[in-house]
């Protein structure tokens, strides 16, 4: 069993394999935000979703994520593979699977940084891209005209999957961030430039920013009972969904306004990722850790929101070819 897991690559999410701590945004915060998105989903588009997916071309493995077999009902076998999907980007940058990887990676397709400083009173300035910032908004517009579009049920699979996982990143605060520094003078590539252990600490010990914030899920709900994804993450976005219901949400979605969801996202960086309180070389302190959880538990949410708000959009009466 073993073996044919590693030879698709599958994920824990669908064959309930045990997680473990090292998951982070990129797995847990993904998953739940599908999570979230799946149950604003009416039944039909789910279905859509779920076929389309289904036709991805086979080098991509992506449809061989969906679970055929197993104790699941139907239902909960076609969420996981929709959980698991918005995991399929990073996926794709394993170099054991060369073919998938050479055909699918694209690594500056994660990210859309603003560059950007702040002097000594407070004051924000907007710098010129001394390097690439990443490719994350244009793909979103292209992927949602897409899924819009007479093509292949094949290509639209590429795009949802990248769509669950372009909205998942860009809605990560330090997606959208490079900030400029005498230490960073070229940006701090989302964080992963500023350390939160001591100076002289190890390269292999050392932690940064973006580890922090993209293992925050797991850092503060553990999944000490080594559940597998159904039980340890649906409750966790159940509770999220309860704190920041729909209703609530609705009227900041900004269908279609993804420079708006950048923007959106850089001021939480801007505000509550580099706050007055967050020193270079140290773990941030228990105040920060408790907003900065917050921050997250919204920002998942509102991700969710979007996704189903532009899915519901896209495939809402679309016939079933």
């Amino acid at each position: 069993m073993l073996n044919l897991v590693k030879r698709l690559g599958l994920s824990s999410g669908i064959l309930c394999i045990l997680i473990l701590p090292a998951f982070g945004w990129d797995d847990t915060g993904h998953k739940i935000s599908a999570y979230i998105a799946w149950q604003q989903m009416t039944p039909a588009v789910r279905e859509r979703v779920i076929k389309i997916m289904t036709e991805a071309p086979e080098d991509s493995q992506l449809g061989a994520l969906y679970a055929t077999y197993g104790s699941q009902s139907q239902e909960t076998r076609k969420r996981d593979f929709f959980m698991v999907a918005s995991t399929w980007a990073d996926m794709v940058r394993d170099r054991n699977f060369a073919t998938r990887f050479r055909k699918y990676n694209k690594g500056n397709w994660h990210y859309a940084d603003t560059f950007w400083s702040r002097s000594g009173d407070n004051k924000i300035t907007y710098l010129p891209a001394p390097e690439d910032g990443g490719q994350a908004l244009a793909r979103l517009e292209e992927y949602n005209k897409l899924i819009t579009s007479n093509a292949k049920d094949a290509d639209k699979a590429i795009a949802i999957a990248w769509l669950l996982h372009i909205i998942g990143d860009l809605h990560q605060p330090l997606h959208t961030s490079a900030r400029i520094t005498e230490t960073e003078p070229k940006g701090d590539q989302g964080g992963n430039l500023f350390l939160l252990t001591p100076q002289g600490t190890p390269r292999a010990d050392q932690l940064n920013l973006h580890w922090y914030w993209d293992s925050i899920i797991v850092r503060n709900v553990p999944n000490g009972a080594n559940a597998c994804d159904s039980e340890y993450l649906a409750p966790i976005a159940q509770r999220i969904m309860k704190e920041y219901p729909y209703a609530k949400m609705e009227s900041r979605i900004d269908a279609d306004r993804f420079e708006a969801w950048v923007k959106d996202s850089l001021t939480y960086a801007q505000n509550d990722v580099f706050s007055s309180d967050l020193k270079r070389f140290e773990m941030p302190s228990e105040k920060y850790k408790k907003k900065a959880f917050g921050v997250a538990r919204l920002r998942l949410a509102m991700a969710g929101y979007r996704m189903a708000d532009m899915f519901n959009r896209a495939f809402t009466a679309s016939p079933v070819s």
